[in-house]
C-alpha cells in the first residue's frame, strides 16, 4: 500500500478535502492521510510515497524532515531543496531570461545590519548606493517588498523619494526589492499543478482578502488567456514547482508576472470560492495519485526545473526550447510552417517567409497525325 500524506499548518478546508477525495477514488493500493511524525532519524524513510508540503516554509524542522524523506525516495511536492534555494528576486531574473515580462526590479540591502555583523562586513558595498540610477530604472510609483517574503507581509507602496526614505527606514533587517508598479486594467491569479494543469482566475488584489475573487469584471479575451497560460507553464517548467500560483497584472494588453514564488498557495474555500476550491482539490488529488504510481523507493522522485537541469548538464538555459523548435522544424519541413527559431545566444527570431519556386511552363503537347483508315475490301 502506497500512502499519500499532507503536511499542513493552520488551514482547515483543503487538507481534509484532499485526503477525502483521494480515498473516495478507491485507487488500488493507494490511500491518503494527514502526515504523522513521531521521530526522524538520518537516512531513514518516512512511510509515505508522496507528501504534499503546505507548511515547511514556516517550520524549519519540517523542511529538514522533508529533505531526509526525499533522499530516501519520497516524492515531496514541492521539491524542498529548490524551495529552500528559491526567492522572488531570482524568479524575476529567470523570467527575463526566458522571455516572460516582469516589472523593472532592483534589490536593496537591509536598512539595519544583520545579527552578528558590523560595518566591516559590508566593505564590498558602495556607500551611498547609486540611488539616482536605481530611481531612473524603476521610477515611481513603485512597490517595496521582501525579496523572499509572501502573504502580502511588509509590502509598501512608494509614491515619491520622500516616501521611499520614510518606508525604507521601517524595514529593519529585511532585504527588500524595489519594483516598478504596473498600473493594470486586469489581474489574474493562476493555479498550476503538475506543470501542466492551469486554472486562470480573474482577481482583484485591491479588495479585502475574502473578496479578491469577486472581481466583477468582463471575461478576458481568449488570446490573452492563451498567452497567460503559456507563461504560467513556462515559468513553472523552469522553476520546477509541482504546485504553485502565478499572478499577472495586465497593462496595455501585456501580462506582467508579478508574483510566482507561491509553493504553498492559498486553497481555503472561504477565500478562493467553491468553484476554484473544487478544481484545486480534484486536480491536486489526481496529480498526487499520478506521482504515487510513478514513485520508486530508494531513488530521487523529486521534480527538478529546467534551470537546474540545464545547469547540471552545462547546457544553455533555453536548450530545451531549441530542442522543441528543432523537432517542430523536422516535422514540418515539408509543410513550410516554421516561422521562427531560437538562435545560439537564446534569442527568438522571426524567419523570412520562403518564396515558392516559380513553376516551369508546361511543355506544349505534341499532336500525332492519325493514319487514314485502310479501305474495306
Amino acid at each position: 500500500m502506497k500512502k499519500i500524506g499532507i503536511l499542513f499548518g493552520q488551514e482547515s478546508s483543503f487538507p481534509q478535502a484532499f485526503v477525502d477525495r483521494i480515498n473516495q477514488k478507491g485507487e488500488k493500493d493507494i490511500s491518503a492521510e494527514f502526515v504523522r511524525i513521531d521521530k526522524v532519524m538520518q537516512a531513514e524513510p518516512l512511510d509515505y510515497a508522496v507528501i504534499i508540503d503546505r507548511i515547511s516554509q514556516d517550520v524549519p524542522f519540517y523542511r529538514a524532515t522533508l529533505k531526509n524523506a526525499a533522499i530516501c525516495g519520497t516524492a515531496v511536492i514541492n521539491n524542498p531543496f529548490w524551495w529552500s534555494a528559491d526567492e522572488k528576486f531570482f524568479n524575476n531574473a529567470l523570467a527575463v531570461k526566458i522571455g516572460v515580462p516582469v516589472p523593472k526590479t532592483v534589490i536593496l540591502p537591509s536598512k539595519e545590519l544583520p545579527n552578528d555583523t558590523t560595518d566591516r562586513s559590508f566593505r564590498n558595498l558602495a556607500y551611498p548606493l547609486d540611488w539616482e540610477g536605481i530611481f531612473h530604472y524603476v521610477g515611481f510609483p513603485a512597490y517595496m517588498k521582501p525579496f523572499d517574503g509572501g502573504g502580502w507581509k511588509e509590502v509598501y507602496q512608494i509614491n515619491n523619494l520622500d516616501d521611499l526614505w520614510d518606508k525604507y527606514n521601517q524595514t529593519k533587517q529585511y532585504v527588500m526589492m524595489l519594483q516598478e508598479e504596473i498600473i493594470f486594467q486586469d489581474y489574474f491569479r493562476c493555479y498550476c499543478i503538475g506543470g501542466k494543469h492551469v486554472r486562470i482566475m480573474q482577481y482583484e488584489p485591491r479588495n479585502p482578502h475574502h473578496l479578491r475573487y469577486e472581481h466583477g469584471k468582463a471575461p478576458a479575451e481568449k488570446k490573452l488567456l492563451e498567452t497567460v497560460k503559456d507563461y504560467v507553464i513556462k515559468l513553472n517548467k523552469y522553476l520546477g514547482y509541482d504546485f504553485n500560483t502565478v499572478e499577472f497584472a495586465i497593462r496595455d494588453g501585456v501580462p506582467y508576472a508579478i508574483d510566482f514564488c507561491n509553493p504553498a498557495p492559498d486553497a481555503e474555500v472561504t477565500s478562493v470560492g467553491q468553484e476554484n476550491f473544487d478544481w484545486v482539490v480534484e486536480t491536486a488529488s489526481d496529480y498526487a495519485i499520478e506521482r504515487a504510481k510513478k514513485q520508486k523507493d530508494g531513488q530521487d522522485n523529486l521534480t527538478w526545473g529546467e534551470y537546474v537541469k540545464t545547469s547540471a548538464a552545462k547546457e544553455h538555459l533555453l536548450s530545451s526550447e531549441k530542442k522543441i523548435e528543432k523537432k517542430a522544424e523536422k516535422k514540418q519541413a515539408t509543410e513550410g510552417k516554421i516561422t521562427r527559431k531560437i538562435t545560439d545566444d537564446g534569442k527568438l527570431t522571426e524567419l523570412a517567409p520562403k518564396k515558392a519556386p516559380a513553376k516551369k511552363p508546361a511543355a506544349p503537347k505534341k499532336t500525332v497525325a492519325k493514319k487514314p483508315a485502310a479501305p474495306k475490301k
